[in-house]
C-alpha cells in the first residue's frame, strides 16, 4: 500500500491512466474487428474503408503508448495483405 503522499498521488494517476489506456485499446480493437468482419464477409469496398478508418486509430495508439510501433505495423501489414487478397 502507498504510504508517502507522492506514492499515493502516483497510485491515483496510474488508475486514471489505466482507465484511459483501456478505453483507447478497446476503441482500437473495435476498429480492427470491423476490418475483420468486412474481410470475412468478402466485401472488398467495406474492407478497404474499414482499414482506412482503422489505420490512424492504430497509429494514434502508438503515439499514446498503448501499442508498440512494430506491433501496430505488423497488424496493419497483415490486415492490408488480407484485404488485398479479397477477389
Amino acid at each position: 500500500m502507498a504510504n508517502t503522499p507522492q506514492s499515493k498521488k502516483r497510485a491515483r494517476q496510474t488508475e486514471r491512466r489505466t482507465a484511459v489506456n483501456k478505453a483507447r485499446r478497446s476503441r482500437i480493437r473495435t476498429f480492427l474487428r470491423k476490418v475483420e468482419e468486412a474481410i470475412a464477409s468478402g466485401n472488398k469496398d467495406a474492407a478497404v474503408d474499414a482499414l482506412r478508418a482503422a489505420q490512424p486509430e492504430l497509429m494514434r495508439g502508438v503515439t499514446k503508448g498503448v501499442f508498440h510501433k512494430n506491433t501496430a505495423s505488423r497488424k496493419m501489414s497483415r490486415l492490408s495483405a488480407r484485404v488485398k487478397a479479397i477477389a
